[in-house]
C-alpha cells in the first residue's frame, strides 16, 4: 500500500531478466496467455491478454481456449487505442465471441475456418468429460439421501460476467464439499446462461447459478420445460449460503403471489352507512371472501387491499366462480367506478430451490 520496496523488486525482476537471456521473436505469428476476461453489456465479451511472442495486429483471428475470433479493437493498460502489441505486452481486446478461462493459452491463426474447427473440437471434449451417467436428483431430496447414505455428488453450471468472479465461486463452492455431499462443478464460464448451458444441465441432472448474469434467448423456457432450477445472483456470499442451506436441507419458503381471479365492476350502489358496494362479474377464475385484491383502471392499479363482504344475492358466500354475478365491498375504498377490475391474489408459501 505505501509503495516501499517496490523500486527494488523491479530492478530484482530487470536483474533476473537479463540473467535469464529472455528473448521473443516479433517477427512471427502472434501467441500469449489469457489473463482475465469478462462479458461488458455495452462492447461484448472482453479478455485481458499477455503477448508472449509474436506481434498481434487488429483482424488477426485468434484462438483462446473453446473461443475464438477477429481481434476488433486493442487497448493497452491505460485504455488507449492500439493497433499492433509485441512480445510482453498486456493488452485489452475485443472480438472472441466468448469469455476464454484465465490461463488459457492463445495462438493467431490464418485459416479462420481451422480455428473454428479446433475450437468445436475442445467445446465437443469439454462436454463430454463434463456429463456424468447418474441418477437424477433434487435438493429436496438431498436430506433423506444424506440420513440414508445414500448421496454421492450435487452438480452445478456456473456462469458469470467475469472470470475473477466464477473462479472466486467455484472455489467457495468446492470448499463446501463434505464426505456425504460432494460439490461438482460440470461447467462454469463466463457469459449469460445459454439454452445449451439448460441442455448440459437436464442431461447430468445439474443446478444453473447465474452470477450477475441472466437466461438469455430460449434458455429460460427451456428450463421451464425441463424443470431445471436456475438460480441468479449479484452478492457471492448469497450464493454461497443458499447452497450451505440447501444442503443442510434448510431452505426456507419462499412466498410467491398467485392471482386467483378477476372481476369487472358493472354497476356501483352507495348506502349510507356502508359505503359503496360493486355489482360485478367474475371473468376469470375465482374470487375469495378472504382474498387480497388490487383494484385496476385503465391497466393501472390504484388500490391494493382486502374485502368487506362477498355476496351472491344476499347470502355471503366464500367464494365465487367464473361467469357469475357477485356483490363485494373493499375495506377503507369507496371510490370505485363502473369498468373497474378487481384482481384478487393469495399469497402462498413455494418450497425455495437453488
Amino acid at each position: 500500500k505505501t509503495g516501499q520496496g517496490i523500486d527494488e523488486l523491479l530492478e530484482k525482476v530487470l536483474l533476473e531478466a537479463e540473467l535469464l537471456e529472455l528473448k521473443a521473436n516479433p517477427d512471427k505469428a502472434a501467441s500469449g496467455t489469457v489473463v482475465e476476461a469478462s462479458l461488458d453489456k455495452g462492447r461484448g465479451y472482453t479478455a485481458t491478454i499477455l503477448v508472449q511472442k509474436g506481434t498481434l495486429k487488429i483482424g488477426d483471428y485468434v484462438l483462446a481456449g473453446t473461443h475464438s475470433g477477429k481481434i476488433k479493437a486493442m487497448h493497452d493498460e491505460r485504455g488507449s487505442t492500439i493497433k499492433i502489441a509485441g512480445p510482453s505486452t498486456p493488452i485489452s481486446i475485443l472480438g472472441l465471441d466468448g469469455a476464454p478461462q484465465a490461463g488459457d493459452k492463445f495462438h493467431v491463426f490464418e485459416d479462420e475456418r481451422e480455428a473454428k474447427q479446433i475450437a468445436a473440437k475442445r467445446t465437443q471434449l469439454q462436454r463430454e468429460q463434463s456429463v456424468r451417467t447418474q441418477k437424477h436428483i433434487t435438493l429436496d431430496e438431498i436430506g433423506r439421501r444424506i440420513a440414508l447414505g445414500d448421496f454421492k455428488e450435487l452438480n452445478i453450471i456456473l456462469k458469470g460476467d467475469v472470470d475473477g468472479s466464477v473462479e472466486a465461486l467455484t472455489d467457495s463452492f468446492q470448499k463446501l464439499s463434505t464426505e456425504e455431499i460432494h460439490i461438482n462443478i460440470i461447467h462454469k464460464a463466463v457469459g449469460p446462461i445459454t439454452e445449451s448451458d439448460v441442455l448440459l444441465a437436464s442431461a447430468s441432472d445439474a443446478i444453473i447459478i447465474g452470477f450477475n448474469v441472466r437466461p438469455m434467448g430460449m434458455a429460460k423456457t427451456t428450463a421451464d420445460k425441463e424443470e431445471i432450477d436456475i438460480r441468479t445472483y449479484s452478492i457471492i456470499y448469497d450464493a454461497i449460503n443458499d447452497l450451505k442451506d440447501a444442503m443442510e436441507g434448510m431452505l426456507s419458503p419462499e412466498m410467491k403471489e398467485e392471482i386467483t381471479g378477476t372481476a369487472e365492476i358493472r354497476e356501483t350502489f352507495k348506502i349510507s352507512k356502508v359505503g359503496t358496494v360493486a355489482g360485478c362479474m367474475i371473468t376469470d377464475g375465482k374470487i375469495f371472501r378472504n382474498s387480497n385484491i388490487r383494484l385496476i383502471r385503465d391497466g393501472v392499479v390504484i388500490f391494493t387491499g382486502e374485502l368487506t363482504s362477498l355476496k351472491r344475492f344476499k347470502d355471503d358466500v366464500k367464494e365465487v366462480s367464473k361467469g357469475y354475478d357477485c356483490g363485494l365491498q373493499i375495506k377503507n375504498y369507496n371510490e370505485i367506478k363502473e369498468g373497474d377490475i378487481v384482481e384478487a391474489f393469495q399469497e402462498i408459501a413455494v418450497k425455495k430451490k437453488l
